[in-house]
């Protein structure tokens, strides 16, 4: 499948061509529903995601996974490091590293703002510092450049049938709800990484904070105003979804499977979570095998109607 995606793409170098493959490999391993969603895309826009994707992965390695004798210092220089190969790669120099390399492509082939990569880089950066948000507004303004931006990264590759700006609202929005929705899910992976992403006035609203969060990861024990706070936190990640459903009919029709699945999964999630019981604190919950079959079966068909719609316009218009 891969020689297929870099054909249809029209990649031939032989070097670009593997930097690509390193980062479908990093996709698929790290990102499940994220790269079950990007095979209903058409073979010819799949490599520039997992471009897009195999960055962002690079970069979050580099934050949480240098190892565990790395210091702050350490990352932050991997970092800049990072952004410094980055900056030359967009600017046309040639670079060694495979994901900067085929993500320095993708952005040249689809005129993607640099900013938008300088902004996520400063969010990571951020993590290596900001252990907590003390409103959901200074957490939003993290989310800018962790979760919003890869929402606006995704949307020249994804084609739209409106004017771009009219549809980056709502990408935003969704990039910030798959992120959040992972901040739900994750409290206590994040929680063993020091961080708490849940913002204190959320906490504090139902008797929750910091403290107990960590009692509850430590001894194992349940508490039900951390479960009030996670069940709030999903019901505004909700509300983030319903900012971001409009912008599914602004896709390109061919892309509107792929990001129609995730927005689906993910959600999900949030179902996952409740029915585990809020305990989120002590596990992660995930989507069952099964549901994710049965939605990516029912892409599939919308990606087959949306072709046979798009030849029969092509026919009209001869």
């Amino acid at each position: 499948m891969t020689e297929r995606e870099l054909d249809a793409a029209g990649i031939t170098d032989p070097a670009l061509r593997l930097a690509y493959t390193r980062s479908r490999r990093l996709n698929a391993r790290y990102g499940r529903t994220y790269f079950l969603a990007t095979r209903l895309l058409p073979p010819a826009r799949r490599p520039a995601v997992h471009a897009l994707y195999g960055f962002a992965r690079r970069a979050d390695d580099i934050v949480d996974d240098l190892g565990d004798a790395a210091t702050t210092g350490e990352r932050a220089a991997a970092l800049r490091d990072l952004e410094t190969r980055l900056d030359a790669a967009l600017a046309g120099a040639p670079v060694r590293e495979p994901v900067v390399r085929a993500l320095a492509h993708t952005a040249a082939e689809f005129a993607i703002p640099p900013v938008l990569f300088t902004d996520f880089l400063a969010s990571m950066r951020a993590d290596l510092e900001v252990t907590e948000y003390a409103t959901y507004d200074e957490l939003r303004a993290y989310m800018h450049g962790s979760a919003a931006v890869i929402g606006l990264q995704m949307l020249p590759v994804l084609g739209t049938v409106v004017p771009r700006e009219e549809a980056a609202p709502h990408a935003a929005a969704l990039g910030v709800a798959f992120q959040l929705t992972n901040f739900v899910r994750d409290v206590g992976e994040d929680l063993d990484r020091g961080r708490v992403y849940l913002p204190a006035d959320l906490l504090a609203a139902h008797g929750a904070h910091r403290e107990l969060l960590l009692w509850s990861r430590r001894t194992g024990r349940r508490d039900r105003r951390i479960v009030s706070a996670l069940a709030a936190a999903a019901a505004l990640t909700r509300e983030v979804y319903r900012e971001a459903a409009p912008g599914l009919a602004m896709l390109d029709p061919v892309s509107r499977p792929c990001i129609r699945a995730a927005f689906v999964l993910y959600g999900e999630i949030l179902d996952a979570v409740r029915r585990d019981g809020w305990s989120s604190v002590h596990r992660r919950a995930a989507v069952s095998r099964r549901r994710r079959a049965v939605v990516a079966t029912g892409g599939v068909a919308r990606v087959m109607a949306a072709r046979l719609a798009a030849a029969a316009r092509k026919e009209e218009a001869v």
